[in-house]
């Protein structure tokens, strides 16, 4: 993509005090043959304003006045890439991401977005890195006729600023609860940013596990990947399972973090249940199925879940293992792996979620730690698999993704099965590896697909 960087300045007032005059660095008016004192338009994301430019001998510099640079929430030094389309003679800056966050804590200004506020710095100096600009606005901030949005941004001199923006490029679904994302007038926005202004909006939705499974299963090469799993409707399914299956779980179809997960265990005289939490598992034993099926009830009425056919997983010191894969979008608009961590499951748990006591490695550690012959060439599987399993998602799954947090493991005979797919991936749970560099190959993934989407 054929694009230029130049740098934003503020124009001394009387310049052009209603903003209709630009100046554009000589070098970049020759390259993109753009016509000089010329009626043209200036268009940033769905902001257009009537201007003319003039040129200056200063590289790499567009200079605009501060009425413009303020209703568009530009300042003094941002860097974005600029086109010059001949056929509409309108000059493109670009891209501008809106981030969607679940909230701010506006009196806590060191953590503003809370456990996010590092990864939202980091998200800022990407774009500084890649000649775009980002805010950050709450379900608050969002409304849907407006040619505007009100969003935070980071100042100069360090902290954030509230200001206005137009309706951007790229929206990046960051909210962390379906009720966020449901919200009528967070629909109502997206909807008019896309049908309106053309927005590309990613990550559209959290997926759930019966969507998920019930989508890949339409591709035949992905069945090797698939553990048996349907959504729990009837005592009849749970016995079927735990008739063909040693152990099988129950999964929320919505849930997170390794909540609410239950595991079933045949056992001689009966069946044993797990239940997780915070602690660990709470144990309770059961004569019969139809027993324990009347015991769990008040939880399927509240909520849905998928039985899942239980796996013999490789372990590290007796705990199972699995492993996150990172999939995204990069500059090419292509998936790629960004990285593949391993889980260990903690002590008394039966589940990796760093959140119940996992710990985290790299996967060649891990695979090599289990001592299992079967896991020579294991990464290469894992790296095969989800690969294959993003593009059957972007394929079978209605929705604009652009990086997956897809979890995996592998048994005891060497096979890759896949446990779930998170299209929200948590931007804390898969970083501490990789702590000691300033911007991450994760965050940056994010700025260029976003550029790609934008056609900067």
């Amino acid at each position: 993509m054929k694009r230029t960087k130049v740098k934003i300045q503020i124009q001394s007032a009387g310049t052009s005090s209603d903003g209709s005059v630009l100046t554009l660095s000589d070098s970049v008016v020759k390259k993109w043959k753009i016509p000089l004192q010329q009626p043209l338009q200036l268009r940033f994301a769905s902001a257009r304003e009537e201007v003319s430019v003039i040129p200056s001998s200063k590289a790499g510099v567009l200079r605009l006045s501060g009425s413009l640079a303020s209703k568009w929430g530009l300042a003094h030094g941002d860097e974005l890439c600029l086109q010059y389309k001949t056929g509409t003679r309108t000059i493109h800056l670009g891209p501008l991401i809106g981030v969607m966050v679940s909230r701010v804590y506006a009196d806590s200004a060191d953590k503003l977005f809370g456990a996010n506020t590092a990864f939202s710095h980091e998200l800022s100096e990407a774009c500084k890195l890649y000649g775009a600009s980002v805010f950050f606005s709450t379900p608050e901030d969002l409304r849907g006729q407006s040619d505007q949005v009100r969003g935070w941004r980071t100042k100069a001199t360090g902290g954030w600023e509230k200001t206005t923006f137009p309706v951007p490029h790229v929206l990046y679904n960051r909210l962390t609860s379906r009720k966020l994302e449901n919200r009528a007038n967070v629909q109502h926005f997206v909807t008019q940013a896309k049908s309106r202004h053309n927005a590309v909006l990613f990550n559209e939705k959290y997926l759930n596990k019966t969507e998920v499974f019930d989508a890949l299963h339409k591709k035949t090469d992905l069945h090797l990947y698939l553990p048996e799993s349907h959504l729990l409707r009837s005592l009849q399914l749970l016995k079927s399972m735990c008739a063909k299956h040693p152990t099988v779980f129950l999964k929320p179809i919505t849930g997170s973090l390794g909540k609410g997960i239950i595991r079933i265990k045949k056992q001689p005289g009966g069946y044993i249940c797990h239940f997780t939490n915070l602690g660990g598992a709470r144990k309770q034993s059961f004569s019969t199925l139809g027993k324990l099926y009347s015991t769990i009830s008040g939880k399927l009425k509240s909520q849905r879940y998928q039985i899942q056919q239980g796996l013999d997983l490789l372990t590290v010191n007796g705990r199972p293992v699995d492993f996150r894969a990172l999939v995204q979008r990069g500059e090419t608009g292509q998936w790629g792996i960004t990285s593949i961590v391993a889980r260990i499951a903690g002590t008394h748990h039966f589940v990796s979620n760093l959140a119940r006591g996992g710990t985290l490695t790299t996967a060649r550690n891990a695979l090599e730690r289990s001592g299992a012959a079967v896991a020579a060439g294991g990464l290469g599987k894992l790296r095969q698999a989800a690969i294959q399993i993003a593009k059957g998602i972007e394929e079978q799954v209605p929705g604009h993704y652009a990086e997956l947090g897809i979890d995996l493991a592998i048994d005891t005979n060497g096979r890759v099965w896949l446990l779930e797919v998170n299209s929200k991936p948590s931007k804390e749970d898969n970083t501490p590896l990789g702590a000691g560099r300033k911007i991450r190959p994760s965050v940056k993934k994010v700025v260029q697909y976003a550029r790609f989407a934008a056609k900067f």
